[in-house]
């Protein structure tokens, strides 16, 4: 019997004993830089990117095998990125998932190189991918893209550009941010398992991602504002200490909450349109939407 909870958990377990095999796999000279990579990589969290890719996959009929390789290479950019944004002259946070960040254990020059050793992993990851076929090297164009220079570094560096004070700042700033910072990186499962489905619900999964996104980020923003340290292991309000530019900002807490619901609810009405089973898809909508943490 399908349950939301023991279905996610799967998914989150299926992902976990893959990342730890190739993990056991990455030889470095010298150690620690292995070390820190791994760290950071088995940290733990929700693994939402994974979840999302293998969920989607199902969805399409992709194999395991094929959308795992990607699972890894998006949780490992996405943990390189963590990585630097904890370093003290981006977000400065001393704990990620309720453990010291990175560089509190190893440094911050070790710190830097780690998150380029997962980048460049995760790359090296899907070039191995591409010996396979062309879809596996579209998937692997989209995802570079989505981590790129104008994806995820992009919403990056937007967020750090208007962190500064006095700025002049617009809703199309804030919607820029959101949608290259945090949805690049959660677009890109539900695509890529698209892509190895021969672009099957292409169109709608794309907007699904995008908007997953959005839900994603809003949620975070109001968790800063509202959430409690020892449910979402890092540190509270450091948003509004760094003058970040978020949605509780430009609108207020209120009205966030209300454009994240009508969010989901934009979520839900897209799902709609893709041909398969969505029920997991829809509940993990719920899921972004309501989490604590």
């Amino acid at each position: 019997m399908y349950t939301f909870d023991s279905q996610y958990e799967k998914y989150q377990s299926l992902f976990e004993e893959y990342a730890k095999r190739y993990a056991q796999t990455l030889q470095t000279k010298p150690k620690v830089l292995g070390e820190s990579m791994v760290y950071s990589l088995l940290l733990g969290g929700k693994r939402v990117r994974p979840v999302l890719a293998l969920a989607t996959a199902d969805i399409l009929g992709v194999e395991k095998e094929e959308i795992l390789p990607f699972a890894l290479a998006i949780e490992m950019i996405h943990t390189y990125s963590l990585i630097h944004d904890d370093l003290p002259a981006m977000d400065n946070d001393d704990f990620r998932r309720g453990k010291p960040s990175n560089h509190k254990v190893f440094g911050e020059a070790n710190a830097i190189l780690a998150g380029d050793g997962l980048l460049n992993t995760a790359y090296a990851v899907c070039f191995e991918q591409c010996l396979k076929g062309e879809k596996f090297v579209y998937a692997s164009k989209f995802l570079s893209d989505c981590a790129g220079v104008n994806g995820m570094i992009a919403g990056q560096s937007a967020d750090m550009y208007f962190s500064s004070e006095n700025r002049a700042f617009s809703e199309e700033d804030l919607a820029y941010i959101y949608a290259h910072k945090t949805g690049k990186l959660l677009l890109a499962p539900v695509a890529i398992a698209s892509i190895l489905a021969d672009h099957k619900c292409f169109s709608a999964l794309e907007t699904f991602g995008k908007l997953l996104g959005d839900l994603f980020q809003i949620t975070d923003d109001i968790l800063d504002e509202v959430g409690d340290f020892g449910k979402l292991g890092k540190s509270i309000g450091k948003d509004k200490e760094e003058n970040k530019l978020t949605a509780v900002r430009v609108f207020g807490l209120e009205t966030a909450c209300v454009n994240a619901d009508l969010c989901a609810a934009d979520c839900h009405a897209v799902l709609e349109g893709v041909d398969g089973d969505t029920a997991f898809l829809h509940d993990l909508v719920d899921f972004v939407r309501n989490r604590a943490h």
